[in-house]
Parts: structure tokens; C-alpha cells; sequence
């Protein structure tokens, strides 16, 4: 019997944890209120408001990434502003223009390992300011960031601190993409908190459809009513559950005894298995990257060979005869299915 194709190509391939099913199941006759008004999403945004130690927080549940990020970016900015992003941003490159389509110019910068540098913001936002003919051109009008990012690195708290403060110097709001933020949480090499994200950010948002949950993110703006009628622009995008409790359940049971904090090391300690293999037999990663996406260099052929046994996701062609492969891990990778992949290698 011919064995599976294993799959590492993203990691929201997996439905949901079990405990959130076990929940679903156990809460599936219960009638709840719709719209995210129902009692397990007020319990779901006081434990997140506890754990980001921010009591006055607005907590929203949404139904993805792609209009989680749709939604803020367009509540966030005026019609002539822009957002800044690295030029490998989710954004930039993997939204098929949604920040575009909503009105709003996605403003790259140079990226550095998926990370923008606060230098590098701080110039792009005085370039605006000194040009005489600004008047003319897109206002860069606010920050994006993923954490990690699009690459699989890490902000260091230091990096976002300086970045935070040249938002606040230049007064334009700092928003971060926690689409697989469990997975920084799970990281030894990261120092970056969910009560920091709270002090230095605007808001940001935890993800849940690549960390666990079978959809869905938790919006949270630290400071209480920054965009008034916020509820009211998630409907306009369509990013309104009517079913709102299903999401709030999902995310009530991630915050409930750290599972949240702890559903992400599977992924991690899978991905420097892998790593450490690919590294033994002399393969050459495209960066450092220490989170739950693995980035490898490949040749076409070899690429080719080991794609007849392996899923993983297309990144980019370096040359001619090279291309960067990603194979990503998540909360539900098995041990059994990262020693066939180390057999295929």
C-alpha cells in the first residue's frame, strides 16, 4: 500500500484542538445571542483582556486574517492615508490586494529577515512630511507588523519598542498581525509578551484559524473605544458572524487554563527537528528562522523530487535553478510524520 503524502505546507491544514471541539460539541444545543453578544465571548474577552493585563481593551471576533487586517487598516486611516509595511508583508504580497481594493496604498519598505527597522519608518515618514509636493502623494498614516512575521522571525521587544515610539512620536497608530502569534508565545527565542503587545501597539490580534481554532482571530484594541462604531465597520466588510458564539467559544476555551500559551510548542519543537535534520544532510535555509516555518533553499530538480512525497508551499526562485520551499509545522504536527519527513530528506 502506497504511503500518504505527507503534508507540511501551511499550518491551518488541521481542523481544531480537541478541547475546542469537545467544547462545540458540548455547547452545540445551547442557545446563544448572536453577533458576538452572547456570554462565552464577554467570558472570552475578559480572560484576554487579563492575560494582555488590559482591563479597558475592546475585543472583537473575527472571522480571518485577510479581514481582520481589511477592517483595521481601513478604520485606522483617513481616505488619503497610506500603510507602511515591509515589502514581505502579509499585506504586501499574500492578501491579493485587499488593502488596495478597501482604497488604501500598502507603502513598502525595505525588509530585513520579514522586519521593518524604526530608521527606516522614521525616514519614510519625514520623506512625506519635507516633500513639497506631499499634498500630491499617499500620507503614510500607520504601521503594520506581524509577529512573527511573514518570514517566521521575531520582533525582539527592543525592535518593537522603537518602532512603537516613533508611531507615538509621529502620532500614527501601530497595529500588529498576530496571525500565528501561539507560535512566538511557544518560541524560547521570544521576549515579546501579550502585555507588551498591549502597552506598545494600538491594537493587534491574536490568531486562532492557524493556531488551534477551526476559524477565527480576537481583534484587541487596547484603549477603549479608539474607533467608535468599530462593530459597525466589521459588518460593512463582511467580517460579522451572526453565529459570533461559535467564535467565542473557540477562544474562550484557548484562554482557559494557558492552553493558548502552551498549544504552540508541538509546532516549535517539530520545526527544530526538522531544522536540525536539514541542517545535518547539508541543506542550506534560506534565513534564521526559529518560529514554526522552516524556509529552505532547493534545487528545481530536488525540489521537484521531494514535492512527489512532501506538500510544502512555493516561497520564491532565487536563480535560475534554485527556489526557496516553506514547510511549516502547527499544533497538530505528529512525531510520526516528522521522522518520514527526515526519512525523505
Amino acid at each position: 500500500m502506497k504511503e500518504s503524502k505527507l503534508s507540511f505546507a501551511s499550518d491551518y491544514m488541521e481542523g481544531a484542538h480537541p478541547e475546542i471541539l469537545r467544547r462545540l460539541a458540548e455547547t452545540n444545543t445551547c442557545k446563544s445571542a448572536g453577533y458576538g453578544l452572547d456570554m462565552y465571548s464577554k467570558s472570552a474577552r475578559e480572560k484576554i483582556r487579563a492575560v494582555c493585563r488590559a482591563p479597558e481593551a475592546d475585543v472583537f471576533f473575527l472571522t480571518g486574517g485577510t479581514q481582520t487586517n481589511a477592517v483595521m487598516i481601513d478604520a485606522l486611516l483617513r481616505s488619503y492615508q497610506g500603510v507602511i509595511a515591509a515589502e514581505t508583508g502579509h499585506i504586501s504580497v499574500h492578501e491579493a490586494g485587499a488593502i488596495e481594493f478597501g482604497g488604501h496604498k500598502v507603502l513598502t519598505l525595505p525588509q530585513y529577515e520579514g522586519k521593518l527597522r524604526a530608521a527606516d519608518i522614521a525616514r519614510c515618514v519625514d520623506t512625506w512630511r519635507e516633500d513639497a509636493n506631499r499634498d500630491h502623494m499617499v500620507m503614510p498614516g500607520m504601521v503594520y507588523l506581524s509577529h512573527p512575521t511573514e518570514c517566521g522571525t521575531l520582533y525582539s521587544l527592543q525592535e518593537l519598542t522603537e518602532i512603537s515610539s516613533v508611531c507615538r512620536d509621529n502620532q500614527i497608530p501601530l497595529y500588529l498581525d498576530g496571525a500565528r502569534l501561539a507560535y512566538a508565545l511557544a518560541c524560547p527565542k521570544n521576549d515579546v509578551k501579550l502585555p507588551d503587545l498591549a502597552a506598545l501597539c494600538d491594537a493587534f490580534y491574536i490568531g486562532g484559524t492557524k493556531c488551534g481554532a477551526l476559524f477565527g482571530e480576537a481583534l484587541v484594541i487596547p484603549r477603549h473605544n479608539l474607533v467608535p462604531q468599530l462593530f459597525t465597520i466589521i459588518k460593512q466588510h463582511g467580517a460579522l458572524l451572526a453565529k459570533g458564539f461559535v467564535a467565542g467559544i473557540q477562544f474562550e476555551t484557548l484562554f482557559t487554563d494557558g492552553l493558548y500559551f502552551s498549544i504552540g510548542q508541538t509546532a516549535i519543537d517539530a520545526a527544530d527537528r526538522i531544522r536540525a535534520a536539514l541542517q545535518e544532510r547539508g541543506y542550506r535555509l534560506a534565513w534564521d528562522a526559529p518560529t514554526n516555518q522552516i524556509f529552505v533553499v532547493l534545487e528545481k530538480k530536488q525540489a521537484a523530487a521531494l514535492s512527489e512525497r512532501i506538500e510544502m508551499s512555493f516561497w520564491e526562485n532565487t536563480d535560475e535553478t534554485h527556489t526557496i520551499m516553506r514547510i511549516a509545522t502547527s499544533w497538530a504536527t505528529r512525531p510520526e510524520d516528522v521522522e518520514r519527513l527526515i526519512a525523505c530528506l
